[in-house]
């Protein structure tokens, strides 16, 4: 079990603390639901998850096989449903990996960031569009 604690500062924006590390984060509402988009909203974070989950899970598979992963970068895009109730309807992950396509260990890697936790964890209505770009 992990602890975090969440303050409301008011104004839309609250304040994240991890248990374990005491890393911060801020958030605040989009522009389009009454913030200011300061900072990450709820469901960026959430959107973030997916592709900060996928990259971890593959580097712990990466590793395993002595495949570096150093300089991978990632896109996320959030899509938010046109209609109410309001939510996420859709992410897409662009990743854009440092390791040719004929690599033997791109299958796994591709499958192992698929079933990350957070993919698994989200709602099954929201769409993953997850794509990979082998670029070495």
């Amino acid at each position: 079990m992990v602890e975090m604690t969440i303050s409301y500062v008011g104004g839309l924006r609250c304040h994240a603390m991890h248990g374990p590390s005491g890393t911060a984060v801020n958030t605040d509402a989009p522009v389009d639901n009454h913030g200011l988009g300061a900072s990450f909203s709820p469901t960026d974070l959430a959107a973030t998850s997916l592709g900060v989950c996928m990259m971890t899970v593959m580097g712990i598979a990466a590793q395993s096989r002595q495949v570096e992963l150093a300089g991978t970068r990632l896109i996320v895009k959030k899509h938010m449903s046109p209609t109410p109730p309001r939510r996420i309807s859709a992410i897409e992950v662009e990743l854009f990996l440092p390791v040719p396509e004929s690599h033997p260990a791109r299958e796994v890697l591709e499958e192992t960031g698929r079933r990350c936790p957070v993919a698994l964890s989200l709602h099954p209505d929201i769409e993953q569009r997850i794509t990979f770009h082998w670029e070495g």
